[in-house]
Formats: structure tokens, C-alpha cells, sequence
């Protein structure tokens, strides 16, 4: 197995935002390198738990012995966090007193060259974050139409140069299949104008984003399980947040906002008839964002963003 291990971003304001009691319930929906579980299950008696979820059997394999010191707190669940309402059940919970998502790829995973989710190391078109799953970044470049993959290309990474992409896919995969990530990378490359590859952001990196969350569907993830993650929060309880581009954000920003939302009534209603109350109070009406020491430790946190509500 791998190491599996990478840096905790923004730990100290995570941890700040959970308010976490010591024998209370939580959840670390997105376990990764195991490093904000760990200080989670620290900071809990013997009576607190906390459920850990990921669909990463490295991750798993990996916590059983970065969170030896705190196993007793501590239950490992293979799971999509898209689930997590069905995994608190399932491990006999109604309520969390905390919920926390990292919704960034974990080191090791980037770092890893055989799981193909880096643009800078050679290795065949995967990108899964469950290994089990059948869609690969494999078959989307090889088989998905011209129009699907400008479209992912634009929509998840906001690539300008979409058509030109995926019309420079499209050309190469007719006379082979498109194997492997640096075989993708040129391919990127070729398609572009030359004022793009002078600019300081790898080419391929906004490609490759786009096809890693088309793979795992993470857009449509997180979607759901803010819905699910403030159902089963405990009143009082906080869902922290952390994400690290604008497409995770508005869907988190806009979750904590309708959840906060009161009364939808038109203004001019005289009384309430929808009867609607707010289901969180949201505590940072802006994000919390590294400081600059974090940045000079750790610079994979520089586009990280953290966001919390409290359940009413």
C-alpha cells in the first residue's frame, strides 16, 4: 500500500468551527489522509464518536493505522458522503453534532502516479476515487461525444479553450484510443494557442479537473449531501465546509443560504402563509480563507475556502 498522508488544510479554524463536545456524535464525510480525523477524535472522551466515511480503499486502509492512538473513537465507513445519512443510521445515530467535508482530492491521490488524476505524472486514464465504480476518465475521453466533453471542459472547468479540446480529442481518439494522462496532456497542448501555454497555470489543468469531476460526479455529491448533512445535523450542531473551486462553492454557498432562508412568501403578503422557518444560522458570511503562514507551508491550499452553519 501507499502512504497515504497529506497536509490538514485550514485544521485550527476546522476544529474552531466544530465546537467540538467531547462526547458528542461526528462525522468527517470526506476521511482522505485521516489528519482533521485525527484531531477530531482527540479532542473526544471515549463516550464521543466519529464516524469516518470515504470510498477510497487506501484511505481506509491507511486510517486503521494513522488513527491507531484514537481507534477507540473511532468507526471506519466505506461510503459515498452522498450517503452519509444512511451510514449515520446504519452505525445506530439519528443526529451528528458535526459534520466536516474537505471536498479537495486528497495528496495522495494527486501524488499517487498510477490513479491518473495528475497532469504532471504518466499513468493510464482512471481518475476514480472508487476504484470499484466502471467509469473511468478512460472512457470519457474515448468514448463521450465531441459536444460532452466541451461541455464538462467549460462547465466544471471552466476552460475557455473547451472546443478546441475536445475537437483535438475527438481528431486524436479516431485514429487510436487516448491511453494514458501525459498522452491527454500533449493532446491539450497542441489544441491550445500559444498565449495559453505562456500562462502560469498548467494547460492541462483545468481539463483535467473537468474530467475528475464528470468521473466521480462530485458536482451532483455535494449538491445532495448538503441537503442530507443539515437534515441530520443536531440543533446546535455545525457543518463545516471546505472547498477549493467556484463550482463547489456556489453550490455550498447557496445550500447554507436556502437553509437559512425563513419565510418565502411574497412581500407584499400581509401575514406568513408558507409557515417556512430558517434550519441554520450561517456563521461566515464570508469564507475563511489560509493565512499567509499556512500558504507558505502548504501551497495546494491557496484556492481552499471554509464555510459553516449552525442547525436552528
Amino acid at each position: 500500500m501507499n502512504e497515504f498522508f497529506h497536509i490538514s488544510i485550514l485544521l485550527k479554524p476546522c476544529l474552531d468551527a466544530l465546537n467540538i463536545q467531547p462526547d458528542g456524535v461526528y462525522i468527517d464525510a470526506t476521511l482522505g489522509g485521516a489528519g482533521h480525523s485525527y484531531h477530531i477524535a482527540n479532542r473526544l472522551s471515549d463516550k464521543g464518536t466519529l464516524l469516518c466515511i470515504d470510498r477510497d480503499d487506501e484511505a481506509l486502509e491507511n486510517a486503521q493505522t494513522r488513527l491507531a492512538p484514537v481507534r477507540q473513537r473511532v468507526r471506519l465507513c466505506k461510503s459515498d458522503f452522498r450517503q452519509l445519512d444512511r451510514v449515520l443510521e446504519q452505525q445506530g445515530f439519528t443526529q451528528a453534532n458535526g459534520i466536516l467535508f474537505d471536498l479537495g482530492v486528497s495528496s495522495p491521490q494527486l501524488d499517487h502516479g498510477e490513479r491518473g488524476f495528475s497532469y504532471m505524472q504518466d499513468a493510464p486514464l482512471d481518475m476514480r476515487m472508487d476504484r470499484q465504480q466502471t467509469l473511468t476518465a478512460y472512457e470519457i475521453v474515448n468514448t463521450w461525444s465531441r459536444e460532452d466533453i466541451r461541455r464538462i471542459l467549460f462547465e466544471y472547468g471552466e476552460e475557455r479553450y473547451a472546443p478546441l479540446v475536445a475537437a483535438a480529442i475527438e481528431r486524436r481518439r479516431a485514429q487510436a484510443p487516448i491511453q494514458t494522462t501525459l498522452e491527454l496532456v500533449q493532446i491539450i497542448k497542441d489544441a491550445m494557442p500559444a498565449k495559453a501555454l505562456r500562462e502560469k497555470q498548467h494547460p492541462a489543468k483545468r481539463s483535467f479537473q473537468a474530467i475528475r469531476i464528470a468521473v466521480n460526479d462530485e458536482l451532483g455529491a455535494v449538491a445532495e449531501a448538503m441537503d442530507k448533512a443539515i437534515e441530520v445535523l443536531a440543533p446546535g450542531g455545525r457543518l463545516a465546509v471546505i472547498t477549493f473551486h467556484s463550482l463547489e462553492d456556489r453550490i455550498v454557498k447557496n445550500a447554507f443560504q436556502k437553509a437559512a432562508q425563513g419565510c418565502t412568501c411574497p412581500k407584499d403578503f400581509p401575514v406568513c402563509v408558507c409557515g417556512k422557518k430558517p434550519r441554520v444560522k450561517i456563521l461566515t458570511r464570508k469564507p475563511i480563507v489560509p493565512d499567509s503562514g499556512e500558504l507558505a507551508e502548504n501551497a495546494r491550499a491557496r484556492s481552499a475556502k471554509l464555510r459553516v452553519c449552525e442547525k436552528l
